[in-house]
């Protein structure tokens, strides 16, 4: 790789970034940033690198679920909780479906910032800047809410240090101990759903029972007890990026200390572009979003800029393109990465291409599209003879009504009951868990082909 420093993004052409207007102000912000703890550190990016390249491999899979945008004003621990929990049920799901290790990242202490399809807004005839996240400014439609305020860094950093702190906590603590998945049901989740969980939660109560009689016990029984559990949100405000990025001692390589992955958005991908620029020289795995306009040509440019080693587990490329569009552009893009003889592990995100405008008024994600995209997306894999590696979810533990339909029928009129979202509608607890079992099915079928092709 060509000499890389922190800052050579700055010297590219930026977009979806905010132009603060007050330059001292935002300087002395990333000063202070700079003397701050990184987050997260280079071991653990190196661990998820290493579990993500097992789930290209097809010997464990990937989920990546959590908020939209996070927020200030609704930040609490019992949020955190709820959506580690429910992270944790589908996880247990999935691994008793696919039958191998589900690699848990959360879109968590860090995802603050959204690209937004306009830079500014009109209402009743006034025009303002759009909201970009709290990171950047405010929801309220004035002036002074709307301005870009760097201070927002600095209460940023201090929600992600302290979300990262309990879920550390939780993921070693005791709380997800496998022998605990009885006690991880929601008591909001459908009643149907709670039966298939516990039924599942039965047999594994009982496999974990004939494991303790059979003597196993020391490290492995430990294992048991805890989670390996990351973050990962997309790297948009890159001055917040570059501010908590820090040379590893131990390797000599830049790492991006705002988060364990970092991913680049389908708006952000310019070949060209600061965002990639800033991405290909950090050490962390790599996201980036591939939507329908994504090309061969740009796809194999990418590749090559983000894992010019062609390491496995360095690079995920996540799959938006809707419902009904799956057989019409991931074919192709498989067929590029086929060509380039490159190792990606493929992920699907059903959520971004799936978003309308409901009848009542709101912005929503029809249960059933978000359904259908992942099932086109298992059976272009089938077909095509490659490994869907993880799903990659927009979802809340709350018990909240802001996508349509689901066991529960969640339906137009429902959506105005609890619909919480600073931005785009995620899955509620029922939903996530619903979809977590439809997935493991998928995952199931092809671990019998598998079977039976080695047989």
């Amino acid at each position: 790789m060509s000499e890389w420093h922190k800052s050579d993004w700055r010297n590219k052409p930026r977009i979806q970034m905010p132009d603060y207007t007050d330059q001292a102000a935002l300087d002395a912000v990333e000063a202070q940033l700079a003397k701050y703890p990184p987050l997260v550190f280079a071991g653990e990016a190196r661990r998820l690198r290493s579990q993500l390249a097992a789930a290209g491999r097809g010997e464990a899979f990937l989920l990546q679920g959590g908020d939209c945008a996070e927020s200030f004003e609704q930040f609490s621990a019992d949020g955190i909780r709820d959506t580690f929990k429910v992270m944790l049920q589908m996880a247990m799901v999935l691994t008793y479906g696919a039958k191998v290790p589900v690699v848990k990242v959360g879109r968590m202490a860090g995802q603050f910032a959204k690209p937004r399809s306009a830079p500014t807004e009109v209402k009743d005839g006034v025009e303002l800047p759009s909201y970009r996240g709290d990171i950047i400014n405010e929801l309220a439609f004035t002036e002074a809410a709307r301005s870009p305020n760097p201070q927002k860094m600095l209460q940023a950093y201090t929600q992600a240090a302290a979300t990262l702190n309990l879920l550390r906590a939780f993921s070693t603590g005791g709380y997800a101990d496998v022998h605990q998945v009885h006690q991880w049901t929601l008591g909001f989740t459908d009643r149907a759903e709670v039966e298939r969980y516990r039924d599942m939660a039965n047999r594994i109560s009982d496999t974990l029972d004939f494991i303790t009689a059979a003597g196993v016990s020391g490290e492995q029984a430990h294992s048991l007890q805890s989670v390996d559990f990351y973050t990962s949100h997309e790297s948009l405000l890159l001055e917040y990026e570059e501010a908590l990025c820090r040379l590893d001692s131990t390797s000599g390589k830049w790492l991006a200390g705002s988060g364990h992955m970092i991913w680049i958005g389908d708006r952000t991908r310019q070949p060209d572009g600061a965002h990639v620029e800033f991405a290909r020289g950090v050490q962390n795995p790599i996201g980036l979003k591939c939507g329908p306009t994504t090309t061969a040509d740009d796809l194999k440019i990418l590749m090559e800029k983000l894992n010019p080693l062609n390491d496995m587990g360095r690079l995920t490329l996540i799959a938006r393109f809707g419902a009904g569009n799956v057989g019409e552009h991931l074919p192709r893009l498989i067929k590029t990465v086929q060509e380039e003889g490159a190792n990606v592990v493929w992920c699907c995100d059903p959520m971004h291409g799936n978003t309308i405008k409901s009848s009542t008024g709101y912005k929503t994600r029809p249960f059933d599209s978000v359904l259908r995209e992942v099932q086109e997306f298992f059976g272009v894999h089938r077909a095509e003879g490659t490994i869907p590696g993880g799903v990659h979810f927009e979802m809340t533990g709350q018990d909240v009504t802001e996508c349509t339909g689901g066991v529960r029928a969640v339906t137009d009129e429902d959506l105005s009951d609890r619909y919480h979202t600073a931005c785009d509608p995620r899955l509620n607890a029922s939903q996530s868990l619903e979809l977590a079992f439809l997935v493991a099915e998928e995952l199931s079928a092809l671990h019998h082909d598998r079977k039976a092709a080695t047989a």
